[in-house]
């Protein structure tokens, strides 16, 4: 029902900072959560951060304070604004969406896009 592409996407250097979209289509994202997701190689996939319909944010802990996450339902998007990057940040990020908000488990999220590298050079 939900397309989703994510861009922006890079290699930047530690401290750097990128802009992550996810693009909808095929349904209106306003009233639904939409979350990052992210995996390093060799690791598996773990929660970033969501929003919810009303714009309500969550953060885990190891971005709080650095990452942004936004929605701009005008142009049915949604933005993780990455700041203060660390090596450790080096992924390929997901956006995905599902209905209820507040869960960090992957598999209660319907609709994912099919990623976009994030590299930060030390």
């Amino acid at each position: 029902q939900v397309q989703l592409v994510e861009s922006g996407g890079g290699l930047v250097q530690v401290g750097g900072s990128l802009r992550l979209s996810c693009a909808a289509s095929g349904r209106t994202l306003n009233y639904l959560v939409v979350a990052w997701f992210r995996r390093a190689a060799g690791k598996e996939r773990v929660y970033v951060a969501s929003v919810s319909a009303s714009s309500s944010s969550i953060y885990t802990n190891s971005v709080k304070g650095r990452f942004t996450i936004s929605r701009d339902n005008a142009k049915n998007t949604v933005y993780l604004q990455m700041t203060s990057l660390q090596p450790e940040d080096t992924a390929v990020y997901y956006c995905a969406v599902g209905y209820k908000f507040g869960t960090e488990v992957s598999a209660d999220y319907h609709y994912w896009g099919q990623g976009t590298q994030v590299t930060v050079s030390s």
